[in-house]
């Protein structure tokens, strides 16, 4: 057993390493030191006793313990981890295991462990865990005020965030970005599907050739078929000229289409047999024109109920639906909130030739208690209102309260009596499911497999529901 001691004010909590084999403890010290930018005070412990003693004698906001390590202080996992969590007296307390010891991490957290990570561990990974779970538990303090996700800032192809979840978004993208197969992004509006979209083509082979996207909401449907396809002089009322179509003018490069099921029936047919062919005919001509590109589409919708209520062509949905990629909402990555707040307020202020100086503990807690339907570009518009509003200093509660117009909007208007106590408003049990089931498959770092077994329902169930919860959050 072995402390070692960095400067006190990078890392304000003390953290407890348990692992039989020390070279790994300290490459897992090591790597989690290098992503937070910090040497945090790391003390180690190489069985549960010695670990047991150390938990005795002085306090630690955070132990990560290695589950095979733990033997001699109780032959079941789920008792030694038990034993740990007391002795940790309220302590952030992450299992470590291989990834094929699934069993014992969900023994772990049975008995108390907060999360579970895989081995080899990734320090960015490991450090934006302990940031996420530092927020929703209500423990700042053990990444101190300025590190933690901050340090382990991801800015990743327009991207900002260091959460688990965005990690796995990042290492998505980055293994999609490589094909040439259709993308399918769903997610929340204001999660970021367009920067998705861009992001894939800026790191795939075609980022040398133009990006062309075109909103299929934003377009009336008698001019959709010209702008995706293109259209000859005198096709119709107002074509004065040849003019090609979006396809047509990111041939060799990427093309998206962002809200892709408001598109006409009809029209929909003519994509398909783009996709199936390669090949496009402008509107008012019989030539056929070859065209090389990759698609990319989105939706804030459930695509499933699109097909059951006859709004999407299923085949279409199967043609496009080959990588599909899901963007977490806001509110199932609280530990990226002021992350993103910081990285806003930066810019805008630069922008108004302003100065901030950060956020006060009230308004950066409120920040991240909030819910965020309208999820980054509400945070964002919020931070640029504020910035505009307001000449600097520190942002507080006050003027977060002055800037927050959408919550001001979206308030019921009040009741005289009865009066009862304010309280939070209960959320739909969809909703509520919907919480619970994507914080599990973000706890597992995206494993929806490990996630299933977490919660003891079937992998299928949670992709049926998936597929249903966009459709209801449209909808209201």
């Amino acid at each position: 057993m072995t402390t070692t001691t960095g400067s006190d004010n990078a890392l304000s909590g003390r953290l407890l390493l348990i692992d039989s084999d020390s070279g790994c403890a300290r490459r897992t010290g090591e790597s989690l030191a290098e992503a937070l930018l910090v040497a945090p005070r790391v003390s180690f412990a190489d069985s549960g006793h010695d670990a047991a003693d150390m938990l005795r004698r002085m306090r630690f906001d955070i132990v990560i313990a290695d589950l095979s390590s733990l033997a001699d202080l109780a032959p079941r996992t789920e008792d030694a981890v038990g034993r740990l969590v007391r002795l940790a007296e309220g302590a952030l307390v992450l299992a470590l295991a291989d990834s094929g010891k699934v069993s014992a991490a969900l023994d772990a957290m049975r008995a108390g462990a907060h999360d579970y990570v895989a081995k080899p561990v990734s320090g960015a990974a490991l450090a934006g865990r302990i940031g996420e779970l530092a927020q929703r538990h209500g423990r700042p303090r053990c990444l101190g005020a300025e590190t933690g996700p901050d340090a382990a800032l991801a800015d990743y192809a327009g991207f900002v965030g260091a959460s688990s979840a965005m990690q796995f978004l990042y290492e998505q993208i980055g293994r999609v970005a490589a094909s040439s197969a259709p993308v399918f992004i769903t997610g929340e509006s204001g999660t970021g599907k367009d920067v998705c979209a861009e992001a894939l083509h800026e790191k795939g082979p075609r980022a040398d050739k133009r990006f062309v996207a075109i909103n299929c909401a934003a377009i009336p449907r008698d001019l959709m078929e010209s702008e995706l396809f293109g259209v000859v002089r005198g096709a119709f009322t107002g074509a004065h000229e040849d003019r090609r179509g979006a396809a047509e003018l990111a041939d060799g490069g990427t093309l998206f289409l962002d809200e892709v099921g408001e598109m006409d029936l009809s029209l929909q047919s003519k994509l398909l047999r783009f996709l199936q062919t390669g090949s496009i005919s402008r509107v008012g001509e019989t030539a056929i024109r070859k065209i090389d590109v990759r698609v990319i589409c989105a939706t804030n919708r459930n695509p499933m109920q699109m097909i059951a209520d006859r709004q999407f062509r299923e085949d279409l949905f199967y043609r496009l639906h080959v990588l599909p990629i899901h963007l977490p909402p806001l509110r199932q990555r609280p530990s990226d909130v002021m992350v993103l707040a910081r990285h806003f307020l930066a810019g805008y202020a630069r922008e108004e030739h302003k100065r901030f100086a950060g956020f006060s503990h009230d308004a950066a807690q409120q920040l991240t208690a909030a819910d965020w339907p309208g999820n980054v570009r509400q945070l964002q518009n919020l931070i640029r209102r504020m910035v505009v509003m307001f000449d600097g200093g520190e942002i507080t509660s006050a003027m977060l309260a002055a800037a927050d117009i959408e919550s001001r909007a979206t308030a019921p208007a009040p009741v005289e009596a009865p009066r009862i106590d304010s309280r939070r408003a209960v959320l739909p049990m969809w909703r509520q499911e919907q919480r619970i089931i994507e914080d599990a498959i973000a706890a597992f770092g995206g494993n929806i497999s490990m996630a299933a077994a977490a919660l003891e329902i079937s992998p299928s169930t949670i992709y049926r529901k998936r597929q249903g919860w966009a459709e209801m959050a449209a909808t209201g």
